[in-house]
């Protein structure tokens, strides 16, 4: 699976930003996706998880009400909508999937950086 994430970039505080997170390659056996994000001197946690083919959702508690994630028709191409950015949403942000039943494997995206100005 290869996954190809857009959309970063610089917005001030209040802001909104889209990212998308196209996957290809052996999409059937996508679990579930998701975004994560890892600012500077801080462990990669996670923002925001889908699975796929039933559509359930989880956020951070620290985004709750503020990022939406949803996927495509496809199911192919994943979004995190992000809206009342703050400048602790400054990160870089990455996509994930999660591939294959038995053993399943995480699969990761480059990261795109979103910087929030005060």
């Amino acid at each position: 699976v290869q996954l190809q994430a857009s959309g970063g970039g610089l917005v001030q505080s209040g802001g909104s930003l889209r990212l998308s997170c196209a996957a290809s390659g052996s999409i059937s056996s996508i679990n579930a996706m998701g975004w994560y994000r890892q600012a500077p001197g801080k462990q990669r946690e996670l923002v925001a998880g889908i699975i796929t083919k039933i559509g359930s959702t989880k956020y951070a508690d620290s985004v709750k009400g503020r990022f939406t994630i949803s996927r495509d028709n496809t199911g192919n191409t994943v979004y995190l909508q992000m809206n009342s950015l703050k400048p602790e949403d400054t990160a870089v942000y990455y996509c994930n999937a999660n591939v294959g039943l038995l053993r399943p494997t995480d699969y990761w995206g480059k990261g795109t950086l979103v910087t929030v100005s005060s």
